[in-house]
């Protein structure tokens, strides 16, 4: 979702990339916001269900397509500890005592196997990378993901450790993913795709506000199995194939509408890690001080304003003066508890020499071209 290995040296990043997750991160923040505000409002609560069917799809989708180098290797292993397993158990410690103590809820216990919230992207993330090369291994990873999740979707007896419904019922976008190159993203990105997005959107806002009344929510979070949801057993893999395939065509005309190029807020892409995990601290504050209550706030007017000043507060979260602030936690070094790999070291080595050779080359062409 958020990290991507790091680029070659000399290497830009792909624009593209890094605006598809800093919309995504603003979409995250919206939903969030309205989920105080829906009460018995269809509209958006219709709004809150297409978004909610695409944005962490893309997000994962994105993930998986940056997880495809990702082997045993020990730097890979040891940017996965501090980039991923390092702020989760630092976050799912501090939102736990935040809502015990800020929220009022002094049962909250401090568990990393129950993620809270925001969390469990980390630790499914995790896992994700973990299996990354059995799905690489594999002749047919997709099909085979789907049946995880389809299983998962009507097995209730996995229970709440580690979110491991989401977790699998999520794993088919992150294989995807996986499967994917970067003539896809172009594929997507073509005028006539663009074009035929617009009604699609039209489309399914229309039937999220028809299906309020009659579908339950929880089936676009993928927490919880069939029979946790008050439905049949068989309705499990049913949905779980047809939620994959309305979030892929939403996440398909979403990523046509991404920009390619460099904007205002192409830099701030390689900073949502800090607005994801960094927004829910508002969000819930928020909620707990009560800012949610006027009568106003829910009110058309009143949520557009709520979501505008999320959109604006995610976006100042994924900021550099707030990255700098913040690394500590989500981007720790932590040299000191790893043991000293000489082949990493020699890798490096030879690569600064290669970078060096090429510099050489550059100024010798410089000079002869004078």
């Amino acid at each position: 979702m958020f990290h991507a290995a790091p680029s070659p040296p000399g290497k830009q990043r792909d624009a593209f990339f890094d605006n598809a997750k800093y919309l995504a991160i603003v979409l995250v923040a919206m939903g969030h916001s309205w989920e105080p505000l829906k009460g018995d409002s269809r509209v958006l609560e219709g709004l809150y269900q297409v978004v909610y069917a695409f944005h962490m799809p893309a997000f994962i989708i994105i993930s998986g397509f940056f997880s495809r180098s990702f082997d045993m290797r020990p730097d890979r292993l040891r940017r996965l500890l501090t980039g991923v397993v390092v702020p989760y158990v630092l976050f799912e410690t501090v939102y736990s005592l935040f809502n015990r103590y800020a929220g009022g809820s002094p049962d909250q216990q401090i568990s990393l196997l129950d993620p809270w919230y925001l969390t469990w992207f980390l630790i499914a993330l995790f896992v994700w990378r973990l299996t990354t090369p059995v799905w690489k291994l594999i002749r047919y990873p997709l099909p085979v993901a789907l049946v995880i999740a389809a299983l998962a979707s009507v097995s209730p007896e996995i229970g709440d450790d580690l979110d491991l419904q989401r977790v699998l019922q999520f794993l088919p976008f992150f294989v995807l993913g996986l499967s994917m190159r970067a003539e896809h993203f172009q594929w997507v990105r073509r005028r006539s795709v663009r074009i035929a997005s617009v009604p699609v959107f039209a489309a399914a806002v229309a039937v999220g506000w028809w299906a309020v009344p009659r579908m339950n929510t929880g089936w676009f979070y993928h927490r919880d199995a069939a029979q946790e949801l008050g439905a049949p057993w068989w309705t499990g893999p049913v949905m779980t194939l047809a939620l994959f395939g309305c979030s892929l065509l939403l996440t398909a005309c979403f990523f046509a509408w991404v920009p390619g190029r460099q904007r205002w807020f192409t830099a701030l892409g390689a900073g949502t890690l800090y607005g994801y995990l960094l927004h829910g601290f508002l969000i819930k504050g928020a909620d707990y001080l009560g800012l949610f209550d006027p009568a106003w706030l829910h009110t058309p007017l009143g949520e557009v304003f709520v979501t505008v000043l999320a959109a604006a507060a995610v976006t100042l979260l994924c900021t550099a003066p707030v990255r700098r602030a913040f690394r500590f936690a989500m981007e720790p070094t932590m040299a000191w508890a790893f043991r000293r790999d000489a082949a990493q070291e020699a890798r490096e080595a030879r690569e600064a020499r290669e970078r060096r050779a090429v510099a050489e080359q550059r100024g010798g062409r410089e000079k002869v071209s004078v």
